[in-house]
């Protein structure tokens, strides 16, 4: 495992990250004790970093997590989020809470669940863009003030949110989506990242899961699967994406390496500060997808790749139209 300080903040993680998301909801069936042996053999591998919300199961998801990793508590790096406000009587509702009340409120209820002490790294999931992003930073602040923090994140947010919320307190680490088929935050965000000194943790950058190659069809996903209502998933788009995916067959075959290690280090490639978390629960991908990190990209090759996933290639938005507004999300 290789190892990075992504921040001007000191934080530093092992290269790559594991999204634990999918092991309480969204990818269609869960299975508890075979999420902690991937969490388990991740840490076995020099995984230290873990990636969790609230509102992923609504809280069962940093209670696995925290199950999972008590007995390495101290040498591993728990991420978690608050802000997105869901209803168990509605699953596809979503609300947004970034009030310094909630921020205080969610940590305290977040440290329960995970069982521990401090969160080492603690993201405003979603911009509240009813509260100013000043004073959410503000009450997040004393949160590391009084030891419940360690480092402050956002996730998916905007370049003048981004300045305004680092003018307050130093942000750790951006997390947005970004991979081959989302490649937006290159167009401001990255480089604002790397002038303020900002770690950029890409989630989702396998696409969510569509860059392995593995899904063909709508019909490939369980029934239970979020993804099968993502417009980039649906039929009328996913034949015109698939045409990146056969570049990558194609590109792996020739490096001897499998399309989802070659999306992933394409991602790695890109910047010093950047560490993306995929996500999995079986452990079986967990090992496939160690193996990007010994996976080298020459600039030509890099060039290959980008000349075929285009900057806004994509058919389709990556969520549904109703959570693109709710979240205000511009590409």
């Amino acid at each position: 495992m290789k190892y990075k300080t992504i921040s001007n903040t000191g934080f530093s993680i092992s290269a790559l990250g594991l999204g634990c998301m999918g092991m309480s909801e969204f990818y269609g069936n869960t299975n508890e004790a075979q999420s902690i042996e991937t969490m388990e053999l991740a840490v076995e591998k020099g995984i230290t970093h873990f990636d969790t919300a609230d509102a992923y199961g609504y809280g069962a998801n940093e209670i696995l997590v925290g199950k999972a990793l008590k007995a390495v508590r101290d040498k591993i790096t728990i991420a978690s989020k608050f802000g997105i406000v869901r209803d168990k009587n509605d699953q596809t509702a979503r609300g947004i809470n970034g009030s310094p009340e909630n921020a205080i409120k969610a940590c305290d209820e977040s440290l329960k669940r995970l069982g521990t002490d401090y969160i080492d790294l603690y993201y405003l999931h979603r911009l509240d863009y009813n509260v100013p992003i000043e004073e959410t930073i503000y009450a997040m602040s004393k949160l590391v003030k009084d030891g419940k923090v360690k480092y402050i994140g956002l996730s998916e947010a905007d370049c003048e949110s981004i300045k305004k919320a680092h003018a307050v307190h130093p942000i750790t680490a951006l997390q947005s989506e970004y991979s081959l088929w989302t490649r937006g935050p290159e167009t401001d965000v990255l480089p604002l990242c790397k002038e303020l000194g900002i770690g950029f943790i890409p989630y989702s950058p396998l696409g969510r899961g569509f860059l392995t190659g593995k899904i063909n069809s709508v019909n490939d996903l369980e029934d239970d699967d979020f993804r099968k209502g993502m417009p980039r998933f649906q039929d009328a788009n996913i034949t015109h994406n698939l045409w990146v995916v056969d570049k990558l067959k194609e590109m792996s075959t020739r490096k001897n390496c499998t399309p989802a290690q070659l999306a992933l280090a394409w991602v790695m490639a890109k910047a010093d500060f950047i560490v993306p978390i995929f996500g999995t629960k079986r452990p079986k991908y967990l090992l496939e997808n160690l193996v990007s990190l010994d996976v080298s990209l020459t600039q030509q090759e890099i060039d290959e790749l980008e000349s075929v996933a285009t900057l806004n290639f994509a058919q389709g938005t990556r969520y549904t139209e109703q959570a693109m507004e709710i979240y205000k999300l511009k590409y």
